[in-house]
């Protein structure tokens, strides 16, 4: 299979997209109550910009939301994944990490400094795939969520991109 091209969204990739998040939606990694079937996939805060895409044989096949973790501007050197989606025919193909490196990449050519995001602790194969990609977890709040049933730690993971005098040491260069 060849690999995922990534690129930003469209508007016109609201109802692919909306689908992949009805398929994929679970407490294993959403917090949020499903989405309804006409819910919108694109909101006032995070439209097609906020977006990459990824297609396989043309079709979407994933996304990766990005955004700031606050609406501070003292957080503005700070990027944040704030979702990421894989639809299960594309499991397997790299899709997810293809998108992981392109938010990163991203965020590294737009002069971003670090790049952050939040993973439910029982989410085991998301956890590996960031931390393959270079991110480390830079804290744990326990119990954070009660999520069908059970009670979820919220694993908060982050990686410099830049120092002070360039690339990170240990950044990623892909």
């Amino acid at each position: 299979m060849p690999a995922p091209h990534i690129r930003r969204a469209r508007s016109e990739d609201e109802q692919p997209l909306r689908r992949i998040d009805l398929e994929t939606w679970s407490y294993l990694h959403a917090v949020s109550p499903p989405p309804e079937p006409d819910d919108p996939f694109f909101r006032d805060t995070c439209g097609p910009e906020a977006h990459l895409v990824a297609e396989l044989d043309g079709a979407v096949v994933g996304y990766v939301r990005l955004g700031f973790p606050t609406p501070l501007d003292s957080n503005t050197h700070v990027r944040q994944i704030r979702g990421l989606a894989v639809a299960d025919a594309a499991r397997g193909h790299g899709v997810g990490r293809a998108l992981v490196r392109a938010a990163v990449q991203e965020a590294r050519d737009e002069g971003f400094r670090r790049v952050t995001l939040r993973v439910l602790g029982h989410n085991t194969a998301a956890r590996k795939l960031y931390e393959s990609e270079g991110f480390v977890v830079e804290g744990v709040q326990p119990e954070e969520f009660h999520l069908d049933g059970q009670y979820v730690d919220d694993v908060l993971m982050g990686q410099m991109l830049t120092g002070p005098d360039g690339p990170a040491e240990g950044a990623l260069t892909t």
